[in-house]
């Protein structure tokens, strides 16, 4: 729900107003990263002591902490909203900041792309070497194993241990 900027005036001072109307659209865009971090911070400060306000104003009004003022707390909805309106004044800074932020990635990404099509046409077409269609090779190297007699070995040496075991030649 949007608020009035004539009951916005009414709920802050007018260093929170200053604030809060440099959250909004206009000025916000034209504000640079600096001023935008410091901006949130400095609403980030206020946000958070009207929300103490807030809570202590509602400790009082349930007779759980002693008034800290000259008179005890009777109401603490203009304190809330005061909160809830600095609040919405971070999310919006917070959102713009976030916005830059998303864009600087994009743009990033753009040109890390660009740059990798460039090295990619540059580097030339890598099927250039590659024959148009299937051929068959040579096929595979044939490796000697080493721990096997030479061919014909067995024939001459252990042909005759196998005959008088065998019962004779066949």
């Amino acid at each position: 729900m949007s608020i009035s900027s004539r009951h916005e005036a009414r709920l802050l001072t007018a260093d929170e107003a200053e604030l809060v109307a440099q959250s909004h659209h206009p000025k916000l865009r034209e504000a640079n990263d600096g001023n935008l971090a410091e901006l949130i911070s400095r609403l980030r400060e206020r946000r958070d002591r009207a929300r103490d306000v807030s809570r202590r104003q509602r400790r009082e009004l349930r007779g759980k902490a002693a008034p800290s003022g000259a008179r005890p707390a009777t109401d603490n909805t203009g304190t809330r909203e005061k909160a809830a309106l600095l609040a919405a004044a971070v999310k919006r800074a917070s959102k713009e900041t976030e916005r830059r932020r998303n864009a600087q990635a994009r743009g990033s990404l753009v040109t890390s792309a660009r740059r990798a099509l460039a090295m990619k046409q540059a580097a030339g077409d890598p099927t250039a070497g590659r024959p148009s269609s299937r051929t068959a090779d040579a096929g595979m190297n044939p490796v000697p194993n080493e721990g096997l007699a030479p061919s014909g070995a067995l024939d001459s040496q252990g042909q005759e241990v196998a005959m008088r075991r065998g019962g004779g030649p066949r």
